[in-house]
């Protein structure tokens, strides 16, 4: 692995993790070119910012579940092929219902540059430390819609609110949100914001 890239797990001791686009769950229905294990990584930078972030989730009773977090760019350029590929149906009721796979670009819910490919970007949510379960956010990851933007209508007042204390926990320790994706944050100042790494993650 690149140097100043790292297993998040690593460095920040309790954190949870499900790379989604190392398995088949996520919205092309198998596994990403460049995802060859079920690890997250990012730069060093990025780790020392979610272990704030881990310290303010905690005392407000929360853990972090990682989604995804650097993303190789063949991993992008196997999204933008898929969404040339004949529809099948197989995720699309889960993952962008109301939209065409091309539209997922053109509504800026995927790019074909990716800020994650710059390795300070991640995708997560929050769970509750005393059961495990995942607090409840109305909508899961990667579900293009409206309904997955910050200050959507149509979630009840609970996932309003745990969308902003995941907001609260993430702009103060120093990251950015993205309006389309309640999930999506970048390290406000980056290490390599000009920068996008194409290594695999093994």
């Amino acid at each position: 692995m690149r140097d100043d890239f790292v297993f998040v797990d690593e460095l920040i001791p309790g954190v949870r993790w499900d790379a989604k686009y190392a398995t088949w769950d996520n919205f092309t229905g198998k596994p990403v070119d460049g995802y060859l294990a079920n690890r997250i990584v990012g730069t060093t930078a990025l780790c020392v910012a979610l272990e704030r972030a881990r310290e303010k989730a905690e005392s407000l009773g929360f853990g972090l579940l990682l989604w995804d977090g650097y993303r190789p760019q063949c991993a992008v350029d196997c999204f933008l092929r898929w969404s040339k590929q004949p529809e099948d149906g197989r995720t699309k009721l889960r993952h962008y219902p109301n939209i065409d796979r091309p539209e997922m670009f053109e509504k800026g819910y995927v790019a074909t540059k990716s800020g994650h490919s710059r390795g300070s970007t991640v995708d997560l949510t929050i769970y509750h430390l005393a059961t495990g379960e995942l607090a409840a956010m109305g909508g899961d990851h990667d579900l293009m819609d409206p309904i997955s933007h910050h200050g959507a209508r149509g979630i009840n007042p609970v996932e309003a609110r745990n969308r902003q204390h995941l907001r609260i926990i993430m702009e103060g320790a120093g990251f950015s949100s993205y309006e389309r994706e309640w999930w999506h944050y970048t390290l406000r100042h980056e290490p390599y914001p000009d920068t996008y790494f194409d290594f695999p993650i093994t």
